[in-house]
């Protein structure tokens, strides 16, 4: 055992590790027998793989580079791919990410495109996709854009012929209703086919403040008629909606304060936990039917597990195993259940459960440790008081190296971590940016500020025209608290986040003196600007709830926003943005760092071509993640081995 000083600790978790494993599988599904989904590689500039595992086991990627499945549907995406088997092969459409059309692709065959490319704006995009043999054609959410503008765009549900003939012509596309609403998810259809229900919502709202729950009757020339509100609102959450084997309507309603179950409007297993979560991409599915009559769920309050609801009685046995986090991807074939899990000493991995004898395994994307796990972080769960004595949430990761201990006496820095959203929450798993600093003697703590969601509706709406104060709040007290009780080192804690969690550092930054510094990673920093055009669709109403409506507080916008108290700042910070990003602009950056013009405050900025909202490249997230730690060391007097060194502009 070496005694060394904290942040300077030697560790096998370098970036080019961190950055091979960044990001999770997604979008679970069946392609008959075979359980089918995406994952990331990054090592391939950061496309989403299609992945199939055999019956046999084996697994393999369905389309070589650069096939990307992904959709841009909402710019953050949706479910882009669906199969079936159509005599002994599969069929599967999908979404490619670059040119945003629907492909077609069956084995031996090039991919072929079902739908046009459109000029206009930001084109044509397709989520949902459900495949309808019968009439040869698949259903989907369609995103058309109609203008140049980020707010010039419609959204419909609409079929698309699976011959090809839609492939250079835009009216072949056949909309299934009207245009009533200006957000919707895909159909899920009745077990007869008579009938379809979908989520609605419309401008201000986000679709975790108030969704409808629409209805409709599927017409035998596959249209939707009499469409109906049967549940939601303005101020009820319908996180998802499906139907059971025996054609009874379920759905995940906040009405209670929780997102629980219910069916045919009456709750299935009432408790104080989440049944269902944010609808940031369309496709997210917390629960699951079964075909005899059970329904797999993720659940939980704060952690999320994977559970088989027995709907008649309420009754609700949880998935053994050692995966204590599971995302909002499920899908079921028989009594088989696809899930994907993770836990704070694993990775996300494709998990299959069988209902029948209760055992869940992993399938696919299994992890594997790329290095000793007494290396992984330990954390801890713990709840801090914030202001006015309301609970925090957080998970705190303190050093951690099995070769190493800090010198007697000296007390660790800490990097406090701002989740994005904001309403979202830090899962409680294995990441490997958090073992590449706590390996190395610097703590990490993860807070679940007031806004995130997991812990009921109000606490999520604790952020109600209070961004920029509770959750800047929130992490401050965590912070302070951790150094009060000798955990952390008082002269070094930092703050980073990306997007909303960039907003909340930035904030912090300008309005604090609790941090020796900050990362600032694709950040909201202009209130004004952002909520008037700046940024897409979908979060362009955003602030009305996070901040208020402009029109009656615009002074608000102004006090609150990072960019107009640029002079304030006088922590040393890095800023890291892509170039490419339509959610956070380059220009908020840019702005901000004119208005620090003349301050020799230390500080850099590096931007990455090629990269959106969210670093996906493995040579981005090396850079990114290398710049970080560079940053801690300078400001905090660290001295980690073989690090390029990050220059700081005066």
């Amino acid at each position: 055992m070496r005694t060394l000083a904290y942040g300077s600790w030697p560790s096998p978790v370098d970036a080019a590790l961190t950055a091979a494993h960044d990001g999770s599988p997604e979008w679970v599904g069946f392609v008959g027998d075979e359980t089918w989904w995406t994952e990331p590689r990054p090592a391939e500039g950061g496309r989403r793989a299609l992945v199939r595992r055999r019956q046999d086991g084996t697994e393999e990627s369905v389309l070589p580079a650069p096939w990307n499945v992904r959709s841009r549907v909402l710019e953050y995406g949706g479910q882009p791919w669906a199969g079936t088997v159509r005599g002994d092969r599969p069929l599967v459409v999908f979404t490619h990410f670059a040119d945003q059309r629907l492909y077609r692709w069956e084995p031996g065959e090039e991919p072929r495109p079902l739908t046009p490319v459109s000029p206009v704006g930001g084109g044509l995009r397709w989520a949902e996709p459900l495949l309808d043999l019968a009439r040869g054609e698949v259903w989907c959410v369609l995103e058309e854009f109609t203008g140049e503008g980020p707010g010039d765009v419609r959204r419909v549900l609409a079929a698309v012929p699976l011959d090809g003939s839609a492939a250079r012509d835009r009216a072949a596309v056949r909309e299934l209703g009207e245009e009533r609403h200006r957000f919707v998810t895909g159909p899920r259809l009745s077990p007869d086919g008579r009938h379809a229900v979908w989520l609605a919502w419309d401008h201000p709202r986000m679709p975790w403040d108030g969704t409808e729950l629409i209805l409709a009757e599927v017409t035998g020339d596959g249209t939707l008629r009499g469409a109906r509100t049967v549940a939601g609102g303005p101020e009820e959450s319908i996180a998802q909606a499906d139907w059971s084997a025996d054609g009874r309507l379920l759905y995940a309603s906040d009405r209670s304060g929780w997102w629980n179950l219910y069916r045919d409007g009456e709750p299935l297993c009432p408790r104080e936990e989440e049944f269902g979560g944010p609808l940031w991409k369309l496709g997210h599915r917390w629960f699951a039917p079964l075909a005899d009559g059970l329904v797999a769920v993720v659940h939980g309050r704060g952690p999320a597990r994977l559970g088989i609801l027995d709907p008649d009685c309420g009754e609700l046995v949880d998935a053994a195993g050692h995966w204590t986090e599971f995302a909002p991807t499920l899908a079921t074939h028989g009594e088989r259940v696809v899930a994907v899990g993770a836990s704070p000493r694993s990775g996300h991995e494709v998990v299959e459960l069988d209902t029948r004898t209760g055992r869940a395994r992993p399938v696919g994307a299994r992890h594997t440790d790329p290095v000793d796990p007494a290396y992984y972080p330990e954390p801890q769960m713990r709840t801090f008081t914030g202001p006015a004595g309301r609970e925090v949430h957080a998970h705190v990761y303190p050093p951690h190296n099995p070769g190493c201990v800090a010198p007697g006496g000296e007390l660790p820095p800490y990097v406090v971590w701002a989740h994005g959203g904001p309403t979202g929450r830090a899962p409680l798993v294995l990441d490997l940016a958090i073992a590449y600093f706590t390996s190395r003697g610097i703590g990490v703590a993860e807070v679940n500020y007031g806004g995130s969601t997991g812990y009921g509706r109000e606490y999520r709406e604790r952020l109600r025209e209070q961004w920029g104060v509770v959750d800047v709040e929130d992490c401050a007290a965590v912070a302070l608290a951790l150094a009060e009780e000798g955990t952390a080192d008082r002269a070094r804690l930092a703050i980073r986040g990306g997007s909303a969690g960039g907003w909340t550092t930035a904030a912090s930054l300008t309005g604090t003196d609790v941090y020796a510094c900050g990362t600032v990673l694709y950040p909201v920093l202009d209130l004004t600007a952002w909520g008037s055009g700046e940024t897409h669709d979908f979060e362009s109403r955003y602030l009305e709830s996070l901040v208020g409506p402009m029109a009656e507080v615009p002074g608000r916008y102004a006090e609150r926003s990072p960019s107009e108290h640029a002079d304030r700042i006088t922590a040393p910070f890095l800023l890291l943005q892509g170039l490419d990003d339509v959610i956070c602009p380059p220009a908020q950056c840019e702005r901000f760092l004119a208005r620090l013009d003349g301050r020799r405050v230390p500080h850099a900025y590096l931007t990455f071509e090629g990269e959106g909202h969210g670093f996906r490249r493995a040579a981005t997230l090396v850079r990114a993640l290398e710049a970080e730690l560079s940053l801690y060391a300078q400001v905090f007097g660290l001295n980690p081995p073989d690090l390029p060194t990050l220059e700081l502009a005066p």
